[in-house]
């Protein structure tokens, strides 16, 4: 689980007391972006028109388009998310090729806004993802949202995402507290 930058630094500093633990693996993936989607009668308004999805596209970073032009010819719908971000002064489109949701940030927080690609079939589509897409992310699947989806999309970013916490909490936090409480 750890970044190999930081097991590399662990090994050139022996002379640390790391105390390292050793959690289990992490559980298989049991779902991806797909099985988050709400791609029903609701969302097929929040789609973005052609004109406004070209223009998008078009800032597409010369690195990702590949990619998106292999999810246009594919003969199925596959969905991926994309940040829009400034390099080198000019906003560009950075598409993730592993079907997962990069970090939900809040609106005031940078590269605020994580938009779903679905493509396939020839076509290609863009819209912001849902607050109810962000809580399935969060796992807070069946949480009420009676806001709006600018506040929604707010409360839903920078958050902790309860599964993860709570496999963290079982598996690495309480055996350690537990493991120093008994020394």
């Amino acid at each position: 689980m750890r970044p190999k930058r930081l097991v590399s630094f662990i090994k050139n500093h022996p002379q640390i007391n790391w105390r390292l633990s050793y959690p289990p693996s992490l559980p298989p993936k049991k779902s991806g972006l797909v099985d988050i989607v709400q791609d029903g009668e609701d969302a097929s308004s929040a789609w973005w028109p052609p004109e406004r999805a070209a223009t998008f596209f078009k800032q597409v970073h010369p690195k990702h388009r590949d990619r998106l032009q292999k999810m246009v010819l594919k003969e199925k719908w596959s969905f991926a998310t994309a940040f829009r971000r400034v390099r080198q002064g000019r906003a560009v489109v950075e598409i993730r090729k592993d079907e997962i949701a990069g970090c939900l940030r809040t609106p005031r927080g940078g590269s605020a806004r994580q938009y779903l690609i679905k493509a396939g079939y020839g076509r290609a589509y863009v819209r912001l993802l849902s607050p109810r897409e962000c809580a399935r992310l969060m796992g807070a699947d069946d949480f009420p949202i009676h806001v709006s989806v600018h506040r929604a999309l707010f409360g839903f970013g920078d958050a902790v995402v309860v599964p993860v916490i709570s496999w963290l909490a079982g598996n690495c936090l309480n055996p350690l507290y537990e493991k120093l409480a008994a020394e």
